[in-house]
């Protein structure tokens, strides 16, 4: 079994638009709503690809009443923990002509038994968990270590942790010895400083054994590994799109979902950053975030190149005299 840890779920409502303008007023083409949030969508991609997946999240208000009705009738298992005070939040994302605008709310405040609750589910879980992923924001009154604290209780399970978050809750738990941490390309140079995606990755990998894989959008995946660093990338352009369009919302949460197997698995770095691009390019091919088209993630997989990139130098130290 996979576990997924979402602290600051959504009710995710998407609107299909045919025009984007700001300063207007919009017809909207179509409109969906469903469970989401990082760790959500990658429930549901396992649970699509026949992984056992539990998905554990805080849930509070009719909102989240609304996110427990629809993951139960997509099948997805969950353990919810009800939080004490406030609504779960939602998201609205636009989408217009393959692309994505995103509006978030923060989320309802979490109080200190709020958490404790959300670890004691985790810490029940644990002993039959393979890998368990990390994804997202954190709510307003979570602590910053909150990750930190989640992924040290997987290590005394010896349970490997995906971790796609940015910034200081990134930060903060990299001390902790997550096996990959997932920024995207704009999240590394947050949290690093750096514009140079495999010098910001290295950076943050540094010493500490943790695996660094960086979504790079439509240029694939950069990973630096204890193993060694790869590119991985499609060799050809994606099919033309349908007519709904794409839709990039959950592209990343493929990935994660790949990523999670892989280390479940025990796969070798090559063969699962190949099959992390497959499934997330996959999933640009679809209309809603945690879905994705099995036919193209089949067809998709040989078009992957997955090539290995240089170490790098080190300087050399003066002969002693």
């Amino acid at each position: 079994m996979i576990i997924t840890v979402t602290p600051n779920p959504a009710l995710d409502i998407t609107h299909r638009l045919d025009t984007l303008r700001p300063h207007t007023s919009h017809r909207v083409a179509e409109v969906h709503e469903q469970a989401g949030g990082k760790g959500v969508n990658t429930a549901r991609v396992l649970t699509a690809l026949g992984r056992p997946a539990t998905a554990v999240l805080p849930l509070g208000g009719p909102t989240g009443d609304l996110l427990r009705a629809d993951l139960v009738r997509g099948g997805i298992r969950h353990r919810a923990v009800p939080l004490a005070h406030g609504s779960t939040r939602r998201t609205l994302t636009l989408v217009h002509d393959g692309d994505a605008t995103v509006l978030n709310e923060p989320g309802p405040r979490l109080d200190p038994a709020d958490f404790g609750a959300l670890r004691a589910a985790v810490a029940e879980l644990l002993p039959g968990a393979r890998a368990l992923t990390l994804a997202g924001s954190l709510p307003p009154g979570l602590p910053g270590h909150a990750y930190r604290s989640l992924t040290e209780l997987a290590a005394a399970h010896r349970v490997p942790v995906v971790l796609d978050t940015s910034g200081k809750a990134l930060l903060a738990a990299l001390p902790a010895g997550p096996a990959v941490v997932k920024p995207n390309a704009a999240e590394l140079a947050e949290t690093t400083g750096l514009d140079d995606p495999l010098a910001a990755a290295r950076t943050l990998a540094g010493d500490t054994g943790t695996a660094v894989v960086a979504s790079l959008g439509a240029d694939g995946l950069l990973a630096v590994t204890p193993q060694g660093n790869w590119r991985a990338r499609l060799s050809r352009p994606l099919p033309a799109a349908g007519p709904a369009g794409r839709n990039p919302t959950g592209a990343g949460d493929s990935a994660v979902a790949a990523l999670a197997a892989g280390l479940a698995d025990g796969t070798p770095w090559p063969e699962l950053l190949a099959d992390a691009v497959a499934l997330s390019a996959a999933t640009v091919l679809t209309r809603h975030a945690g879905a994705f088209d099995p036919q193209a993630h089949r067809e998709l997989r040989p078009a992957v190149v997955v090539t290995r990139l240089p170490e790098p130098s080190r300087p050399r130290t003066a002969p002693c005299p």
